[in-house]
């Protein structure tokens, strides 16, 4: 817990995706294009750590969704923006979420978000909330 967080605590556990330290992250080095956009994500290593420093802390939910994060920095952004979608109340059948919980889980490497929808499915389910 003495560690969050990260990058205030210890910026030297922080890297960009391209292995730049924290400190380089300025907005001067964005403008003159000596780093890139990307370089401003978070890397799943970086929301890892920061998710057991939440799960020391004892806030397991906030860890459980640090730790999808960190499956899905890896995701583009089109692809979870379709998921989100199909997350979306009546917009997807049982069977068309678990063909995202099959892909989350074998194509894009993404166990821990695969079991939340099928989590979410089985809600969706039991208050009225699939698409017919």
């Amino acid at each position: 817990m003495r560690d969050y967080p990260l990058g205030t605590k210890r910026p030297d556990l922080v890297r960009t995706p391209s292995g730049r330290p924290l400190a380089e992250l300025t907005v001067d080095a964005l403008r003159d294009g000596s780093i890139t956009a990307g370089d401003m994500r978070a890397t799943p290593e970086t929301i890892r750590r920061q998710a057991a420093v939440a799960r020391a802390a004892g806030r397991v939910p906030l860890a459980e969704n640090l730790e999808r994060a960190a499956e899905l920095s890896l995701i583009d952004a089109p692809t979870i923006l379709d998921a989100y979608t199909a997350l979306r109340p009546h917009r997807s059948t049982a069977a068309e979420l678990e063909a995202w919980a099959a892909r989350l889980e074998g194509e894009l490497a993404a166990p821990l978000t695969a079991a939340f929808v099928r989590e979410a499915a089985v809600a969706y389910a039991r208050r009225g909330l699939l698409r017919r």
